[in-house]
């Protein structure tokens, strides 16, 4: 598809490389809800977070491997129904639907692209990361979806060309304030963001084990979330300072969105494997992190009474979303 009509003249060929809170529905019964996983989370105090060897210096260098990027894929999931349920009916309310260009930006291998093009005339992802790029392009996606490699902070796109700018669990990665530029550049007056991430607050459930289940759950997930970077404050902090730099005055924060992501044993282990901690464990003990998968996923199965990594559970998370309406 080509989107030359909304390519900046002069900056595609360089930076695209080669390659409602529950308005009108039922909140879910608390007894579902999941508690974060960190009590010092959970009383308000932030963990301390630290650099961690085996980092890059620039954060926007992240994700870029091919072998991450092809568990990644397999096994990150797409954003929740409630999720997006809240960002549809956000857009609707703001009349920025029918939208003519959507842009996912830091899209990684397409997870949140692909709900975008069910709505949507034209949507472009976009990353830093040619690997993740490769494998969106790899999946099988709608006739409506591209694909670019760029920096978030560098979008190629016409000054007040975008309908939609979105985001998933991606924008803690971002500078920022030069990301927060490009968006009030290349949005259109009226046009409209929708930046949101999943948060650390993430429960399992299956038959009359689910306590257990989530306690074997977070026990491996603290050991992975020791290796966090530190732009993991971002996400513990709510998106608190992504939602104040967004230069809209028309804005909202909602931080109590709670989706049931339907999943397998295999899955939930393939999802921290796929986690950035758990990468840069990898680097700095790689048998210890092999390790904790492997007893952690043996663990779930004996507590669950069964032998296939395939038996489907209840993986809940909590999103946090943050939009936000251009003036006209």
């Amino acid at each position: 598809m080509d989107f030359t009509p909304w390519l900046r003249s002069g900056r595609a060929g360089r930076s695209c490389g080669a390659g409602g809170r529950y308005r009108g529905r039922r909140r879910p019964s608390p007894a579902f809800l999941p508690l974060c996983p960190c009590p010092e989370l959970r009383t308000g105090r932030q963990r301390e977070l630290r650099e961690v060897p085996g980092y890059p210096s620039m954060t926007t260098q992240m994700f870029e491997g091919r072998g991450h990027a092809a568990v990644y894929q397999k096994y990150r999931f797409a954003p929740g129904k409630e999720l997006q349920q809240t960002i549809l009916a956000y857009l609707q309310e703001k009349k920025a639907i029918p939208a003519e260009l959507v842009v996912d930006v830091g899209c990684g291998s397409g997870q949140g692209t692909r709900f975008l093009a069910e709505h949507f005339k034209k949507v472009v992802g976009t990353d830093i990361s040619e690997a993740q790029i490769q494998e969106a392009k790899d999946t099988s996606s709608m006739p409506n979806v591209s694909y670019l490699v760029c920096p978030a902070e560098e979008l190629p796109f016409q000054d007040a060309s975008v309908d939609v700018l979105a985001s998933f669990t991606a924008a803690h990665w971002f500078d920022i304030e030069k990301f927060m530029r490009e968006a009030q550049r290349v949005v259109r007056p009226g046009g409209c963001v929708a930046i949101s991430t999943y948060t650390v607050d993430m429960s399992l459930r299956y038959g009359d084990c689910s306590e257990k289940l989530t306690k074997i759950f977070r026990e491996c997930w603290d050991q992975i979330l020791k290796y966090s970077h530190n732009r993991l404050k971002f996400v513990l902090e709510n998106y608190k300072e992504i939602f104040e730099a967004l230069p809209f005055p028309d804005k909202k924060r909602i931080t109590d969105i709670y989706d049931k992501i339907p999943m397998t044993v295999e899955g939930v282990v393939g999802y921290m494997e796929s986690a950035s901690p758990y990468q840069t464990f990898m680097k700095n003990d790689p048998e210890a992190a092999k390790s904790l998968l492997q007893e952690t996923e043996k663990r779930m199965l004996e507590t669950m009474g069964v032998s296939s990594r395939e038996t489907p559970v209840e993986f809940w998370v909590r999103h946090v979303c943050v939009l936000g309406c251009k003036g006209r």
